[in-house]
């Protein structure tokens, strides 16, 4: 039987001083897999396909670094929480490879707080397009660790952006689609739902990184050079 519950993957040591997750996780309805050691871990996914990997090196003393490269070669782009002690913070998380770096003292809270944005949606009917996430049903998109409510038009907006990532829509095109008219003579109302939706999405909406403007053509979706939000 299926489980519509979000699946993780925990590497945790055993530290006395140390909070352990698992509990805390099971209890907010995750499908938590428990390992004790990056071994494991790799062992387990030959069996147990999670949509997060929690790698909690501060319950090993160690930097987690070797584990998060074993695990990306093996899991591919499964997003990766690591859990360091601030002595193996570094100043690039990029280095380890995972898609957020936490240090401790760690509440359950913070963690869930960091979670949540890389845990897919359960919506059937939910897109992604790299760091975007869109529930037209629930007309919600999530970027990194922001949530967004858009009305009907926006979502139809960037629906059709998503559906053609890296490909530059004509401004007539994408009115047309958006507004369900063959009327295009002034489309100056698009680049309004455009800035909109900016705002919505982007880190910083004056310099967009994922919705370019394409002067005298239209808008171009980039997601394959967009930083980690």
């Amino acid at each position: 039987m299926s489980s519509d519950k979000a699946k993780i993957l925990l590497i945790e040591g055993k530290r006395a001083d140390h909070p352990s997750f698992l509990t805390g996780l099971t209890r907010k309805g995750y499908d938590v897999e428990s390992v004790p050691n990056g071994n494991s871990a790799v062992e387990q996914l030959n069996t147990f396909e999670p949509d997060v990997i929690i790698i909690d090196a501060a319950s090993m003393r160690t930097s987690g670094k070797r584990i998060c490269h074993a695990l990306r070669l093996r899991a591919g782009d499964i997003p990766i929480l690591l859990i360091v002690d601030p002595q193996f913070a570094g100043k690039n998380p990029r280095e380890s490879l995972a898609d957020v770096v936490l240090t401790t003292p760690l509440t359950l809270q913070k963690l869930l707080n960091r979670l949540r944005p890389l845990v897919p949606a359960q919506s059937k009917h939910v897109l992604q397009a790299g760091p975007i996430w869109l529930d037209p049903a629930q007309r919600l998109v999530r970027v990194g660790n922001r949530q967004s409510s858009l009305t009907p038009r926006l979502v139809t907006i960037l629906r059709i952006l998503m559906e053609h990532p890296g490909e530059v829509i004509e401004r007539n095109s994408l009115f047309q689609q958006a507004w369900n008219t063959d009327y295009t003579e002034d489309t100056r109302t698009l680049d309004v739902h455009i800035s909109w939706l900016r705002r919505a999405i982007e880190v910083d909406y004056r310099h967009p990184q994922l919705i370019k403007t394409i002067r005298g053509v239209g808008y171009r979706l980039d997601i394959e050079e967009t930083p980690p939000y």
